[in-house]
């Protein structure tokens, strides 16, 4: 067997590993889900309900099947699973604990500013201390400044990586779709890509047509594991100067949705706004006078990271769960 043979096979084993651990964890979860069912039920703006369990069962899955992946090196296999087991820690705290007033970096750290510490500058702070661990693992073992450039960029890749996805994860599949189309472009860019990044995939798109239909959402639990598994597999495979040049985009971006809705863009982009809405249900229609935000909810719920001014993030826009009092801080996002 040639050895492109065999890489293209590690590839679909670890893929399809992680798809078919994806949708076991996901039918356990929903059968019996931890702290009960009403712990992880949204209700949408469509009345409909929502389930957050997809983003632990697509991360447990991904973390679950880096570890044992063919063909990576160890370090790499850990970094992965280190980075994603993290980020999904910490994201799945701030969708069931989140505060619901304060939105992206600049709320949180501003929050911080004046002796508040919400769940968001937790998970800044979680998902930073995990991402900066999986960059050491993931280093290429050089010493002096060159060491300590990788180890930086690498934290960089895993955290920023995590926070970028989460910031896309506004509409049903959108993230997903982000998710898909970032493993193809590290799978082009080497075949160690292909091999890094087959396990967040392939739990990706285990959960894409409950992410479609609107039944379930990954949060923040889903969004930012499968985020720092990507960047961190960048940082894995990627020489030095494409990290660079990767970990600028990312920052750029963030910075970006900041002040630019990444949801305007797409739906002024007619190939960007077909590729959105591929495979998704038709947009719901708002009532009469009724305030809309960036996934069609009641703007009285949104709760989370900006995408652009003024916009909810999915990641935290949902109704309270059932049974809370209305003053409770909003979870999670609408669909």
């Amino acid at each position: 067997m040639s050895r492109r043979a065999l890489r293209a096979g590690q590839v679909l084993l670890t893929g399809g590993l992680a798809a078919a651990a994806a949708r076991a964890a996901y039918a356990a979860l929903n059968q019996r889900p931890p702290g009960g069912p009403d712990t992880w039920s949204r209700t949408n703006h469509r009345g409909e309900p929502v389930t957050l369990l997809e983003g632990p069962a697509a991360a447990a899955a991904a973390v679950a099947v880096a570890l044992i992946t063919p063909g990576l090196p160890a370090r790499s296999r850990a970094a992965l699973a280190l980075a994603g087991a993290g980020a999904a820690a910490f994201g799945g705290y701030d969708d069931l604990k989140g505060d619901g007033d304060k939105r992206g970096f600049r709320g949180h750290l501003g929050a911080l500013a004046h002796g508040e510490v919400t769940t968001g500058a937790v998970k800044i702070a979680g998902i930073g201390a995990t991402g900066l661990a999986a960059g050491v693992l993931a280093g290429r073992g050089g010493r002096g400044a060159g060491a300590a450039v990788d180890i930086v960029v690498n934290a960089g890749l895993a955290a920023g990586g995590a926070n970028l996805l989460n910031l896309f994860d506004l509409r049903p599949g959108r993230a997903i779709k982000v998710t898909l189309a970032t493993g193809a472009v590290l799978g082009a860019a080497c075949p160690a890509g292909r091999l890094a990044a087959a396990a967040p995939a392939g739990a990706a798109l285990a959960v894409l047509p409950e992410d479609l239909g609107e039944r379930a959402m990954l949060g923040d639990s889903g969004a930012n594991a499968l985020g720092a598994m990507l960047g961190t597999a960048a940082a894995a495979v990627l020489p030095r100067k494409a990290r660079v040049t990767v970990l600028v985009a990312i920052a750029g971006l963030t910075a970006a949705s900041e002040v630019v809705s990444f949801t305007r863009v797409i739906e002024r982009t007619p190939a960007l706004r077909w590729l959105d809405m591929l495979g998704r249900r038709p947009p719901a229609t708002s009532a009469p006078g009724q305030a809309r935000n960036e996934h069609g909810a009641d703007e009285a719920h949104g709760a989370g990271v900006t995408d652009g001014p003024g916009e909810a993030s999915q990641a935290h826009q949902a109704a309270a769960p059932p049974g809370a009092p209305a003053s409770a801080p909003a979870a999670a996002a609408p669909r």
